[in-house]
């Protein structure tokens, strides 16, 4: 457990397992945080990885002076958090929604320094003719509707549904967040939609891409699209679930992404 001191930010992190292990980097989405991958850091130390979580700037327990970088800043923030973990390694980035953002940064950036990239319900800053056709057909107000109902629309209904004390879990990490302006954030990561596919065809890597198949937020076909678009790309679905497998599917999530890191060594 550390701070990272960075340019107008502190950034929270913790490592788990010894240092002679494979790492594993963990990104939070927009309504997490490090503490939102409870359910994979015991699972993944059992399979003989070392782990690293953190949170991005602005959300608690890491700092921002202000609205500024912002998600500009998170590829940065993570190349700081790799060197002061893992200054001469490679790593495994394991990415969920918005840190899809983040570690896709990153791994274009540093490909060498990349052992495989799992992207979960996040198809980054990629951007494409069918990434834009999935956004369209996706309805404009099923988030709306289920915050009305005071559902979390990342935690998805189904979860609010079977297993209540989960969704009062994810929504309680959401809550940390109290001094960020989401709204700016947001407008960020739109912005930061400028990958092409010709940039995301060089990255000769393993990617792992996972869709829950019920996920309202990003479009499990947006998703789809940038597996097809990288050279190594797989896509897997899973049923039953939202836009938080990880969280929503733990036992189902963790199976598939230490399969496929198994068979990508």
């Amino acid at each position: 457990m550390a701070w990272l001191e960075r340019p107008t930010a502190r950034i929270w992190y913790e490592t788990h397992g010894p240092t002679d292990a494979p790492l594993v980097v963990f990104a939070h989405g927009l309504g997490g945080n490090h503490l939102s991958w409870w359910q994979q850091i015991p699972t993944f130390l059992d399979a003989g990885y070392r782990c690293l979580t953190f949170a991005h700037r602005g959300f608690a327990p890491s700092q921002q002076e202000g609205p500024e970088p912002g998600a500009r800043a998170f590829a940065d923030d993570l190349a700081a958090l790799i060197d002061t973990a893992n200054p001469t390694g490679s790593v495994t980035l394991v990415a969920q929604s918005m840190g899809g953002w983040t570690c896709l940064a990153f791994a274009l950036a540093n490909p060498t320094r990349v052992r495989a990239l799992v992207m979960c319900d996040t198809h980054g800053g990629f951007w494409s003719p069918e990434t834009a056709s999935a956004w369209s057909a996706k309805p404009p107000a099923a988030e709306a509707e289920l915050l009305a109902r005071g559902i979390h629309p990342a935690a998805g209904e189904r979860m609010a549904r079977e297993q209540p004390a989960l969704h009062y879990l994810y929504r309680g990490i959401d809550a940390l967040a109290t001094a960020l302006d989401k709204e700016t954030l947001r407008r960020q990561l739109g912005q930061l939609r400028t990958i092409a596919p010709a940039d995301v065809a060089r990255l000769d890597i393993p990617v792992l891409c996972i869709a829950g198949e019920e996920d309202i937020v990003i479009p499990p076909a947006a998703v789809e699209a940038f597996a097809r678009a990288v050279p190594n790309g797989t896509f897997v679905t899973v049923p039953a679930a939202g836009h938080s497998v990880y969280f929503e599917r733990a036992t189902t999530f963790n199976a598939i992404v230490l399969d496929y890191l198994r068979a990508h060594p």
